[in-house]
């Protein structure tokens, strides 16, 4: 199976959010300097999320987005889904057109795998991805290089950290 960028992104973006937004809501600018990925992209990205009801946007000072459901409640194939990213491991995106207009002979092992993946990723919620130690360890490291990109910028010496 192949995920693309589109589908890395989001689910990357919407780990970031839901990381973040515990608080307060999220710039989609503080998730592309974080994340590196670009900000068309995400708006792009996050316009399809809020279409689907996974995020919503908070406007005036302080605004962004946050989640518009429960992390626990937000599966990582409906990310996915939501940013029109095919779960599928066949190549002919699930058609049965493989060969020469039928199914080849591989086609219903590979349409198996594309449901136990897709099984996998509605099992595992953006919450439990969230609460995984790793995880937490990667957005607490990603936030001391940010503030220290930030005092960098603003001419201070960075803050020692143990």
């Amino acid at each position: 199976m192949r995920l693309t960028t589109k589908g890395r992104y989001a689910v990357t973006a919407m780990l970031d959010l839901a990381y973040h937004s515990e608080t307060n809501p999220v710039t989609l600018t503080d998730i592309a300097k974080r994340q590196n990925i670009s900000l068309s992209y995400l708006e792009q990205l996050f316009s399809r999320l809020r279409r689907a009801g996974m995020v919503e946007g908070v406007r005036g000072p302080g605004g962004g987005y946050q989640l518009s459901r429960c992390a626990n409640e937000i599966n990582i194939a409906e990310i996915i889904a939501a940013v029109d990213e095919p779960i599928d491991s066949t190549r002919c995106g699930g058609k049965a057109n493989c060969q020469n207009n039928q199914p080849c002979l591989t086609h219903d092992l590979w349409m198996g795998l594309s449901e136990q993946i897709r099984e996998y990723l509605a099992s595992i919620s953006l919450g439990e991805v969230l609460n995984r130690q790793p995880v937490r360890q990667v957005a607490e490291r990603q936030d001391r290089q940010s503030l220290r990109r930030v005092e960098l910028l603003m001419g201070q010496e960075p803050a020692k950290t143990g």
